[in-house]
């Protein structure tokens, strides 16, 4: 690994339209923070492209010199894949812009765009397309991972709005992904990470719907969660693709509708968006779960999809430590409800919580092999959102989070969602991908990147 210097640096930044920022800059202190404080590295040198040819130039720079590329869209990634220590990070936040043709319902987003960005330009003409649940997520680390949120039950996963993706790729070359063109490559990209190339920019297929929709939250106390929870997998088996109704396990935020004698608490929130006609909707949540027991409180009403997207930002605040596990579950079952519920019990700080999305819909409607992602046959996902301010705290939340991991092992599939994992080894990585995909990914990669240029993500090696 060659070291840096101020004349390497003065050549890079005169080939640019964009920028550089490097130690000792104005500036690179905070340029080279990511969302999860856990991570704390240092680049060499961070290249705010402005354009394709940046991103060209800014890998062959890497290359030349054999250090290590790291690519940030929104750095949201809980495993710090978006940096490095001594390597270049071509860092997307000065390309962040959306372009909308409502005429032919396309989107086009560029790689550093937020999800936020995507939404509220979208919903100026009536258009969604189905992404996560915060919007400060990078739509580009979201749709290379696959994607799912509120309106997968009903839309399908974000790669399945996906019409293309433009690419530099290791050796610099400048491609359009899509069915059409290079098809092996765009089905490698729409679940298989950014192992392929440096997409600078996406186009997606919008979907007619809001910009208003009936959303909201219902709050159970941990006394009836058990009950609840049952319940709730006899309501998931029935319940239409409009409906899209999550779990979270956690102490009580100081929600304005709670009395303040629950903040604190703990509880099990039902999170729901409702997809279709409000008052449908509404009938079916008052039924099946504002109606069920008697929840602490509830905030129910039909409202613009963009303000419930932002809605839990400040829960996944940056700066905060993060330590994740997942699995995905083929079913709701007894053992992993017990597991949860003793896990509420021994939270390491007020900000960790399990978070349970049910899956289903329109995701399992498509054929495994159709994209990179292939477990469309997995009806929750458990994600365990190990959350901490101290680095004091680091051994106790890990701890915890491994041990929720472990007891729920037995009753999961075994398999899991790329975008969810932590840095925990390359076994885990093949667990995000059936053998028969997995062939495929690495034939992708050997086409694509046989040096492994890209590696710092969740990496497919070429061999």
């Amino acid at each position: 690994m060659t070291e840096v210097g101020a004349t390497d640096l003065e050549e890079l930044g005169g080939a640019l339209r964009g920028g550089v920022i490097a130690p000792g800059d104005a500036g690179y202190e905070e340029a080279r923070t990511i969302w999860n404080a856990m991570i704390d590295r240092n680049p060499a040198v961070l290249v705010r492209p402005g354009e394709a040819a940046d991103v060209a130039a800014a890998i062959e720079f890497a290359r030349q010199r054999e250090l290590p590329l790291a690519v940030r869209g929104g750095g949201h990634n809980v495993a710090g894949n978006a940096t490095s220590d001594g390597g270049v990070v071509i860092d997307f936040s000065s390309m962040r812009g959306v372009e909308v043709d409502p005429a032919t319902r396309t989107v086009r987003v560029e790689g550093g765009a937020l999800l936020s960005d995507l939404d509220v330009a979208a919903a100026k003409h009536g258009l969604v397309v189905p992404g996560g649940i915060v919007s400060t997520t990078g739509v580009a680390g979201l749709t290379l991972g696959g994607g799912f949120g509120w309106l997968s039950r009903k839309l399908g996963l974000t790669v399945d709005s996906l019409n293309s993706a433009d690419v530099v790729t290791a050796d610099g070359e400048f491609v359009t992904a899509s069915e059409d063109s290079h098809p092996d490559l765009f089905w490698a990209l729409r679940g298989g990470g950014g192992n392929f190339g440096v997409v600078t920019s996406f186009e997606f297929g919008a979907h007619e719907l809001g910009p208003d929709l009936l959303s909201g939250l219902v709050v159970h106390p941990i006394e009836s969660a058990r009950e609840y929870l049952q319940h709730h997998r006899e309501l998931a088996e029935q319940a239409p693709d409009e409906l899209s109704a999550w779990l979270v396990a956690r102490l009580a935020p100081p929600l304005p509708f709670l009395p303040e004698e629950v903040h604190g608490r703990q509880v099990l929130i039902v999170a729901f968006v409702y997809a279709g006609d409000p008052d449908e909707g509404e009938r079916l949540v008052e039924e099946q779960i504002a109606g069920f027991g008697s929840p602490y409180g509830k905030h129910i009403g039909v409202a613009p999809f963009t303000e419930w997207q932002q809605g839990f930002d400040a829960l996944n605040a940056k700066g905060d430590r993060n330590y994740w596990k997942s699995h995905n579950l083929p079913e709701l079952s007894d053992p992993v409800i017990d597991a949860v519920i003793d896990a509420v019990d021994n939270l390491p700080s007020p900000h960790a919580e399990v978070f349970i999305p049910h899956l289903g819909g329109a995701i399992s409607s498509r054929p495994d092999d159709s994209t990179a992602y292939a477990h469309r046959d997995a009806q929750y996902v458990l994600n365990i959102h190990g959350h901490w301010t101290d680095a004091a705290d680091d051994e106790r939340g890990v701890e915890w989070t491994r041990g929720l991991f472990d007891a729920v092992t037995p009753h999961a599939t075994g398999t899991a969602y790329v975008n969810f994992i932590s840095d925990e080894g390359a076994d885990r990585v093949r667990d995000a991908y059936p053998p028969a995909v997995w062939s495929r990914l690495v034939e992708a990669k050997r086409r694509y990147d046989p040096d492994n240029v890209f590696r710092l993500n969740q990496n497919i090696p070429p061999d």
